[in-house]
């Protein structure tokens, strides 16, 4: 059996539709609140659904059927204020799981994020060398949560420590995809561009406040949660291979690349409008983000991640402009 925590989510119920469609016996552990969150597991057949406060019980009793833990759950939102939160959920939580893996002998996947790079001014090597760690600043919270974790799992690597039989962690880039819709504010601009021009607005995109960048110009590397869900699937079945993992596209786009993307899979010709970028977040705003992946490569996955113009033809094709936009 296989436990993925945060299964409801957005990567996690994308995660758990492809092992259903392999007939692997799934656990998930998450909240599904009172929205529509559920529906991200309405079409899968779950061996258990736990609530996260219940875990520890649930191990305890059936821990020994596991062969392996996919630790996707976190708060997973950018502006999250409350760091006692985040610490509590990205960083104990982690922390614990790791260690019961390490004791139980279950290997463990878990989602880092590429917020751990903070501006990009120290790159985006997803290095376990603890100095290079030790020189990245992330721009938020939830950013330095996840950065916490991954800076504890190498000292313990490198001291020696026990750990599981295998492990990796996932510097996830921009994913966008279907079953993020109970995210909101938090979801990716792909949804929010879909969603702006289906109630015949134009498409709105920050403004750039850098003199480097043209407004629309600023870069990400978006990716399709399909390519994220090919690399969990590897890494779960190459018990040799552990480590800190880049996944995403390996080439930054600009957010007009995007938009020309949604446009095209509505067939619609572009109508493009600046705002401001919020003061809030304007300082801690990323200009550029795109994932390295030697390592991943190095390590024997060859898995081409699918182009952002085909990526968005097919989110909002089969998707957002379908008649069920679930997967």
């Amino acid at each position: 059996m296989i436990l993925v925590t945060g299964g409801a989510g957005f990567i996690g119920s994308n995660l758990v539709a492809a092992l259903d469609a392999r007939t692997e016996p799934v656990a998930v552990s998450d909240w599904l609140g009172e929205g529509d969150k559920w529906r991200n597991l309405a079409k899968r057949e779950l061996e258990a659904l736990i609530r996260p406060e219940a875990l520890d019980d649930w191990l305890e009793e059936r821990g020994g059927e596991l062969d392996l833990i996919y630790h996707l759950g976190a708060v997973s939102s950018t502006t999250e204020t409350d760091a006692d939160r985040l610490v509590a959920n990205n960083l104990l939580l982690s922390q614990k799981l790791w260690t019961w893996c390490a004791e139980n002998g279950v290997p463990l996947i878990y989602a880092s994020s590429a917020a751990t790079y903070g501006d990009g001014a120290q790159g985006f090597d997803d290095s376990l060398d603890r100095a290079y760690l030790a020189g990245l600043r992330p721009l938020n919270a939830y950013g330095w949560s996840k950065h916490a974790f991954d800076r504890w799992v190498a000292r313990r690597v490198e001291e020696g420590w026990p750990h599981p039989p295998h492990w990796a962690g996932l510097k996830f880039f921009n994913v966008y995809g279907p079953n993020e819709y109970h995210k909101g504010g938090q979801a990716s601009v792909a949804w929010h561009l879909f969603g702006q021009l289906a109630r015949g607005e134009p498409a709105r995109l920050f403004r750039s406040h850098r003199p480097d960048y043209a407004d629309g110009g600023q870069l990400r590397d978006f990716v399709h949660v399909e390519d994220c869900v090919e690399a969990m699937l590897w890494l779960g079945g190459q018990p040799e291979v552990s480590g800190l993992f880049n996944v995403g596209s390996g080439k930054a786009r600009s957010f007009l690349d995007l938009a020309s993307g949604v446009f095209a899979a509505l067939g619609q010709e572009p109508r493009v409008e600046f705002v401001p970028t919020p003061e809030p977040i304007r300082e801690k705003y990323q200009y550029f983000t795109e994932a390295r992946l030697d390592r991943l490569r190095a390590a024997g996955f060859q898995h081409n991640a699918l182009s952002l113009e085909e990526g968005l033809r097919r989110y909002v094709q089969d998707f957002l402009a379908g008649e069920d936009p679930y997967r």
